[in-house]
């Protein structure tokens, strides 16, 4: 066999092992990527009543994402400054591009009163009822009387007038825009409680009580109802866009909004609860930068309301930071 001819089975030799060899180790990534994304169980929430059809609320992955570590690294760090140097004893934040679906999350066990917060619940509430029963949003309801609610509230705006007559809607407004403590009674004079723990049941939480003094979420529980209204999967559009076009007039504007370009278009609620001696400040917001949308929720504990609404601005801050360079290297 002439000598050229075996020189070159060999270097053909040589050129097909190497060839095998990179595509074994392909496959076997791609395997190993496979297996990964097998590891993380991904979940749906549907609605249960219905005899043909189960409407999904949400579809989601359970574990968070990787490609959000460096940002939750960055909130962790800055969580764990005021908790070192400015009497914040806990905070907790959930966040979810809505884009690519993505999420993570900050101390996701620890529990929060949700205070304010709690009346988007009631909002979600009493809209479900309007689609049963046409015409409720416009029912006339007397304010007679000045609610006895033990709440000493710091942030507060415009509030109704006794004596006077408002329509439900009207006093939807004055519960979401103001955070009016006696609008909100009277909303929750006006809804079937059945709708309010059927809201709850459909998500899989924890059932409220009326007669319960405490009633408690995590920073991730709580985002189920802004993403109900976002996604517009519990209401129908007309009413999940209502519901959002109240949240974006929020009058609050020393948490959240703080950290955010002015102009910059936010649907959100805080809240206040705790004691004297441990106040807790909390926010949830859909904060929409040009054409993406993200969701941010943030849950404090501490001794000063002010360095709380001051920790709502920075993690707002930074969150709105790494989504503007995402934004900007998508283009």
């Amino acid at each position: 066999m002439p000598l050229t001819y075996v020189i070159g089975l060999f270097l053909l030799a040589i050129v097909l092992t190497i060839a095998i060899t990179r595509w074994t180790s392909s496959m076997q990534t791609a395997s190993e990527t496979v297996t990964a994304s097998q590891n993380c169980i991904t979940k749906s929430k549907r609605i249960n009543g219905y005899e043909l059809i189960k409407p999904i609320l949400y579809y989601d992955e359970e574990c968070p994402s990787e490609n959000l570590s460096t940002i939750n690294g960055t909130i962790s760090s800055i969580i764990n400054t005021y908790k070192q140097s400015q009497n914040v004893s806990s905070a907790s934040v959930y966040f979810r591009d809505f884009d690519s679906s993505e999420w993570t999350c900050v101390n996701e066990t620890e529990h929060y009163e949700p205070g304010s917060l709690f009346k988007v619940t009631m909002l979600i509430a009493a809209l479900k009822m309007s689609e049963q029963q046409p015409g409720l949003l416009n029912k006339k309801i007397q304010f007679s009387k000045k609610f006895d609610i033990p709440k000493n509230t710091a942030y507060q705006s415009k509030t109704l007038q006794l004596g006077q007559n408002y329509t439900l809607r009207e006093l939807l407004t004055y519960m979401i825009v103001h955070s009016d403590n006696d609008a909100t009674a009277l909303v929750q004079n006006n809804i079937d409680t059945a709708v309010l723990i059927k809201l709850f049941n459909d998500l899989g939480l924890e059932t409220p009580s009326y007669q319960s003094k405490q009633y408690f979420f995590t920073a991730q529980n709580y985002s189920l109802f802004m993403r109900l209204i976002y996604n517009a999967s519990y209401l129908n559009e007309e009413n999940s866009a209502f519901a959002a076009q109240l949240l974006s007039q929020s009058t609050f504007q020393d948490g959240i909004l703080k950290g955010l370009p002015a102009n910059t278009r936010v649907a959100h609620k805080f809240g206040e609860a705790g004691t004297a001696s441990e106040i807790q400040l909390h926010e949830s917001a859909l904060v929409y930068l040009n054409d993406r949308t993200y969701l941010l929720t943030v849950m404090t504990k501490g001794k000063d309301l002010k360095t709380l609404s001051n920790l709502l601005a920075e993690i707002s801050k930074a969150v709105y930071d790494s989504q503007k360079e995402t934004a900007l290297s998508s283009l």
